[in-house]
Formats: structure tokens, C-alpha cells, sequence
């Protein structure tokens, strides 16, 4: 069976069930760089796309951080959004009634500043038509939020158990590399009850004004990402993928076709692109584009013939 965007053809070839929902390809646009979708679709039909990762949700709208908010440094990008984002009703009663123009899957990235606000927001989500939820435990750019859930696997055992109670939708955790150890946060993860997961978020990192004699960021710390820490993110998804029997879906630096092509043959699922998106908006397209070709060029009929291969 075909699918056509724009007048192309596109084959399931590519297409992924995971947790239930079918992905038509297993390119997702990551939280944090995709916005809602609006924008990309400006550049091209976004509906192509295997999936969409809204912008980092909680439950009253955020401003974001004071001071510089991106950064970059060579072969990456730093960033200290601090969860900028409409608030959980907002989006739920304006922007996701837009979105659900877009023929792809939605999932909701879900941030908070403690517990009782990871649950509140799940609850909240799961009445919607989102398709999943991506508990957001990771995020380094939020003094009070994601980052202390997501260093001890114990802390973060608890939240995804008591968030898996209320959750009726899909639930993926999003780990952080700056966990104590990435596995056994997945093991734990997956005991508490994820019906996913996802990673890696950004690492923590630093950048000093030497004009300024002052750290660039306001809150000293920033969130690294993009090409420069794709080995890194490489290894530990291959590491999380022969621990845990969920799905994984990898990210970190993804750039081409064949990064994403690195990260399913470690065992991925499917992959999130996130900072090559806003140096180049037709990123995603074009790694649909280059799976899709590579994929007739070996004689492939489906991704399940590559995936952990190594």
C-alpha cells in the first residue's frame, strides 16, 4: 500500500506500530524544536511525518528563563529554554484542535515541578486525543522540575508508578543522560510500569563569557545537544535496547538518514530529530526521504529486519 503527500508516493515500508500506535515512519519531530507543528508545516506537508512531539507541557503557563537561551558551540547547541510553553489548558482547548490537522501522531511531552504535577497534568492529557504521553523527567533547564526526577532511579520509579495509575494513554518516559545509570533508570522505569521509553535528553554543560567574566547562561548549567554528542547518546541507546523488552526510541544529535539508520541497528524503534531542525527545517523530510531510499536501494521491506542488528 502506498500513501501520498504532495503528490509522492511513500510506502509502508517504513511504517512502526509501537504501544498500539501505528507510525507511518519512525521520524518524530522532538520536543523543543518542533513547536506544534505550525511553523515546519510552512516548509512542507508535516503530515508525512511518522509523529510530533509538542513543546515541553506544564501545568500553568511558563515564561521561560531569564538571559540567554541558545548557544552555540562547536558541533552542538546549548540551550536553557526553561519549559517556555501555554500551559497544559491552553494548548489542550486552542492549539491541539490545530494540530490534529496534521495526519500524523501527537504525542504530548509532559513537564512538572513536582509529582502532584506530573499526575495533574497526565490526568489531564489522557482526556484528550492525544496519542501518547512523553513524561518529561529529564529536562536539565528547570531549577525546581525534571532534572531531580531524573538522576536516582529510585525517585524516578516513583513518579512513572504513580503516573502509570492515572495515565490512560501510552505512556513514554523520557530519560536524561545525566541519569547515575542510564540502564538501571531504564529497568526501573520499565518496572514502574513505562509503557516506553525515549532518549536522550540534553546533557548538562557549560559556557563561559570570557569578555564578560560570566557564565553565559543565568543559570550557569545549559542543556547540550546536536551532532557533538551523538556517539554518546549512540551507546546508551544500544545499552537501554538490550536491557528493557519496551520499545526505545532514540535521539541525540541525529542529523541525516544515516544517523537515524545508527540508531534503529542499535535498536530503536523509531527517532526523534530535534536541533538539526532549526538549522536546517526540512530535516525530517528529508531523512523520511533518505530511510525510504535506502531501504529499496538493500531490498528492505521492513525496519524489524535492521533494527538491533548490532
Amino acid at each position: 500500500m502506498d500513501l501520498y503527500f504532495g503528490g509522492e508516493k511513500w510506502s509502508w515500508v517504513l511504517d512502526v506500530n509501537i504501544c498500539g500506535i501505528n507510525f507511518k515512519n519512525p521520524v518524530i519531530g522532538a520536543s523543543g524544536t518542533f513547536g506544534f507543528g505550525e511553523e515546519y508545516n510552512e516548509f512542507y506537508n508535516v503530515s508525512m511525518l511518522g509523529g510530533i512531539c509538542t513543546k515541553g507541557l506544564t501545568l500553568n503557563k511558563k515564561e521561560g528563563n531569564d538571559g540567554t537561551r541558545i548557544f552555540e558551540t562547536p558541533s552542538g547547541l546549548m540551550n536553557s529554554i526553561g519549559l517556555q510553553n501555554p500551559g497544559i489548558d491552553e494548548f489542550i482547548n486552542n492549539v491541539l484542535p490545530n494540530m490534529r490537522r496534521f495526519d500524523t501522531v501527537i504525542i504530548a511531552n509532559l513537564g512538572g515541578g513536582s509529582l502532584e504535577d506530573y499526575i495533574k497534568g497526565a490526568e489531564k492529557l489522557s482526556k484528550t486525543s492525544i496519542d501518547m504521553i512523553e513524561l518529561n523527567i529529564s529536562c536539565p533547564n528547570v531549577k525546581n522540575g525534571g532534572m531531580a526526577f531524573g538522576i536516582k532511579s529510585e525517585v524516578a520509579f516513583n513518579v512513572v508508578k504513580e503516573v502509570k495509575k492515572v495515565c490512560k494513554k501510552p505512556l513514554m518516559v523520557k530519560l536524561s543522560p545525566n541519569a547515575e545509570d542510564i540502564v538501571d533508570m531504564a529497568l526501573k522505569c520499565e518496572e514502574a510500569g513505562a509503557d516506553c521509553l525515549s532518549l536522550v535528553n540534553t546533557f548538562k554543560a557549560m559556557a563561559i563569557d570570557i569578555k564578560r567574566k560570566a557564565p553565559v547562561f543565568q543559570n550557569i548549567t545549559a542543556g547540550l545537544s546536536g551532532p557533538c554528542i551523538k556517539p554518546i547518546a549512540l551507546r546508551m541507546v544500544y545499552e537501554v535496547c538490550k536491557s528493557v523488552h519496551i520499545p526505545v526510541i532514540g535521539m541525540g544529535g541525529i542529523d541525516t538518514y544515516e544517523d537515524a539508520l545508527e540508531f534503529i541497528m542499535a535498536g530503536a524503534y523509531a527517532v526523534q530529530v530535534g536541533s538539526s531542525n532549526f538549522k536546517n527545517p526540512y530535516t525530517c523530510k528529508e531523512i523520511v526521504e533518505g530511510l525510504q531510499a535506502y531501504m529499496e536501494r538493500e531490498g528492505l521491506n521492513d525496519l524489524s529486519e535492521i533494527r538491533g542488528i548490532i
